[in-house]
């Protein structure tokens, strides 16, 4: 029987596209975005999902054009500065996971000060991978694995799943049970690679903007009417347990 969605993963793909369709520049597909991101994390509690982790910007996205470049990166900032308050008195724990060598000071400040002021918080832990990468963050975890003093390589061990699942930006959350990708688009798009060897994953139609309780409440029923087996076989009816 499937079990609750504990950890919830979107791609919030369609921005582009969605203000492409209304004659309107990237930028306001970008800001409708955040408008769909503030929506779904204020939702996603009455789902009783306790980790939410969204894809906001990829290590790929820096060859975009550079003004879009600076769009996002004032989008992300005006989001934490908007919103830290209140997601603080929500019980919002918010952690950034991706690479963050060489990002600008006043990115790195702002990451830092919003992971502090929310740190204690335990109703919902927000990841917001940002400069993220699938493949560059199991490369981190391994080189983190091999350079510990006390690991096993230091010890002659054998280096296991656990070695390295602990030593990834997600972390502080448990395997996310459902992916989510919006705008029709299905693929994963280097995002959480080792984490979603179990996930079930379900794509929308719907572009990110126009995302809102209804589509998620679809993913979950979706969701919820898959069969869960990692690895094993299903249960058959009738037959001796």
């Amino acid at each position: 029987m499937t079990q609750p969605v504990n950890h919830l993963a979107i791609i919030m793909d369609g921005n582009g596209r969605w203000a492409a369709a209304r004659g309107m520049p990237r930028t306001y597909g970008h800001k409708a975005g955040v408008e769909a991101l503030r929506r779904t994390v204020k939702s996603v509690p009455k789902f009783g999902i306790k980790h939410l982790t969204l894809y906001a910007f990829s290590s790929e996205n820096w060859s975009r054009p550079a003004d879009e470049i600076k769009d996002l990166l004032s989008l992300l900032k005006l989001y934490i500065r908007r919103d830290l308050a209140e997601l603080a008195a929500n019980g919002v724990r918010v952690r950034i996971i991706g690479r963050r060598e060489g990002l600008r000071p006043d990115i790195l400040a702002l990451i830092e000060s919003a992971e502090e002021k929310t740190a204690h918080n335990t109703e919902l832990n927000l990841n917001i991978a940002f400069n993220y990468g699938g493949r560059d963050e199991i490369v981190r975890a391994m080189q983190t694995v091999i350079d510990d003093p006390s690991g096993p390589v230091a010890k002659g061990e054998r280096v296991t799943e656990q070695h390295i699942s602990a030593a990834l930006d997600t972390v502080a959350s448990p395997d996310p049970d459902l992916i989510l990708r919006t705008s029709g688009e299905v693929r994963l798009s280097n995002f959480l690679l080792w984490q979603v060897a179990y996930a079930e994953m379900v794509f929308l139609d719907c572009m990110w903007p126009d995302f809102d309780e209804h589509h998620l409440a679809e993913a979950i029923e979706i969701f919820t009417r898959r069969d869960r087996r990692f690895g094993g076989v299903e249960a058959v009816k009738g037959a001796a347990q």
